[in-house]
């Protein structure tokens, strides 16, 4: 007899709650008084004698770069205005027009760097249109982060996130002044929280629809927390297409205290220089996932130097903090105090290994010195090996000069081998994680190789080293 029970049934699929889409007015009545235009201009001295319409262009255009893609839009003149500058020549001239937040009631500013980059004066308008002259106390073009003081007490202020714990899919606005509209407000979800541009930190990545002037203005989560500052946008037209990126605000908040305090921002450094691992890389190393960075070159006499890292290790952990891309590396030691001590776990011929390290103070570019080992003084091999390589030894005065124990000098390059960018005088230090001595030995680790599997050549070039990936062909079963 039926009890009125239904019949069990497949599972059903997990679906979300249904809910309304945000009001977001209230937030914006909240939060919308502490965000501002910032105005620059610039001397005309700087502009050429009667061709300053050109060069403004030129100017308008670099200050938008990150936006636009080099083209002004229709009907806006290069001071963001809509018109055509007309300062007489012994005034300052508009430059042109951005965004930014209130940190504090006590008038300290956030905006990026870019957008106060080559001005010669700053102005700070409110919702209430006060205007005040800014002082930048300092920009850092890395994290492209700026801090600008403005004279005045009890001003509306934003509170800041934990950019850390946001989510992909949380509802966001931003505050700003696109072509130069006060107070625009837009809105959209976060689309990835982490996003590699190649920028110094990973970016948030938004489909909020972000322009020309939001450069500098707030992203703003549900709670009124700013959680980025909007920074770049992608796109071929010079509009927004839905993909727009902010600087994470636990990062700028760590350069803006140190811009307050010093006016400069002061980042740690090993001397190494980086790329990323591929997963045929990976697989070939004996690494579970293609992770870490790869030591392409050490500076000599460097932090990393002392510290025994070679080129070629695989860099996995910092301090104990996992660098799961290459990207990682430069935040975690720019972030760490200068002169202390901490740990750099590499991955070596198959195996972790731990090393201490003192960080140094990043200043300015370091470049390892090298050079291109060669082999025109030996006889030519008489045939190429399953790589397609043709190989000799180094000498003696050679191993010198390239800071090297062993390997061989890459004579000819085939097949396989030059369908893989190898090329003569190219030095190959490694195969498959084993250090190369002589060309003789090379040859007989190359004719085991089993064609079915990708190998591994750790490659010196110009001073920079490294891995390349490839197959080698039938020759290899001979």
């Amino acid at each position: 007899m039926s009890l009125g029970m239904t019949p069990a049934t497949a599972a059903s699929p997990v679906t979300g709650a249904v809910i309304g889409l945000p009001d977001f007015a209230d937030l914006v009545d909240r939060v919308g008084p502490a965000v501002v235009n910032i105005r620059t201009t610039e001397r005309p001295k700087q502009l050429q004698r009667g061709a300053q319409g050109a060069q403004g262009d030129e100017d308008m255009q670099e200050f938008l770069r990150r936006f636009f893609g080099g083209q002004l839009p229709p009907g806006v003149a290069p001071n963001g205005r809509g018109q055509r500058r007309g300062a007489p020549s012994d005034e300052p001239v508009n430059r042109g027009v951005g965004s930014g937040f209130i940190l504090s009631a006590d008038g300290y500013v956030m905006t990026n760097a870019h957008v106060v980059d080559g001005a010669d004066e700053v102005f700070v308008t409110l919702t209430d249109k006060r205007e005040f002259k800014a002082k930048v106390l300092g920009a850092d073009a890395r994290t492209d982060v700026a801090v600008l003081k403005i004279e005045g007490d009890k001003l509306p202020f934003l509170a800041m996130g934990d950019s850390d714990k946001i989510r992909a899919g949380e509802w966001v606005i931003a505050i700003g002044s696109p072509f130069n509209l006060e107070n625009t407000v837009t809105a959209g979800i976060i689309s990835a929280k982490a996003r590699d541009t190649g920028e110094y930190l990973p970016l948030i990545q938004s489909d909020v629809a972000v322009n020309p002037g939001n450069s500098g203005g707030p992203l703003i989560n549900m709670r009124g927390e700013v959680i980025g500052i909007n920074s770049q946008i992608a796109t071929l037209s010079g509009g927004s297409n839905g993909i727009s990126f902010a600087v994470p605000i636990n990062e700028a908040m760590r350069v803006s205290d140190q811009l307050k305090k010093s006016g400069k921002v002061t980042r740690g450094r090993i001397g190494v220089q980086i790329s990323e691992v591929n997963k045929e890389v990976a697989e070939s190393l004996g690494l579970k996932s293609a992770q870490g960075a790869e030591v392409s070159m050490v500076e000599p006499g460097g932090p990393a130097d002392k510290a025994g890292i070679k080129a070629g290790d695989i860099i996995l952990k910092f301090n104990g903090k996992p660098v799961a891309r290459s990207s990682d590396l430069p935040r975690l030691v720019g972030e760490t105090a200068l002169d202390s001590k901490a740990t750099v776990t590499v991955w070596r011929k198959g195996a972790e290994l731990t090393l201490p390290v003192t960080v140094a103070e990043l200043d300015g570019d370091k470049s390892a010195k090298g050079a291109k080992g060669k082999g025109a003084d030996k006889a030519e091999p008489a045939k190429a090996n399953a790589l397609g390589l043709k190989v000799d030894d180094l000498s003696a005065a050679q191993k010198k000069d390239l800071g090297v124990n062993g390997g061989v000098v890459v004579v000819d390059a085939e097949g396989v081998a030059e369908g893989a960018g190898l090329d003569e005088g190219d030095v190959l230090l490694q195969l498959n994680n084993i250090e190369v001595k002589d060309a003789k030995q090379f040859n007989a680790a190359v004719a085991k190789l089993d064609p079915k599997k990708p190998s591994v050549l750790l490659v010196l070039r110009d001073g920079n080293t490294r891995f390349i990936s490839l197959r080698p062909t039938a020759k290899a079963e001979k």
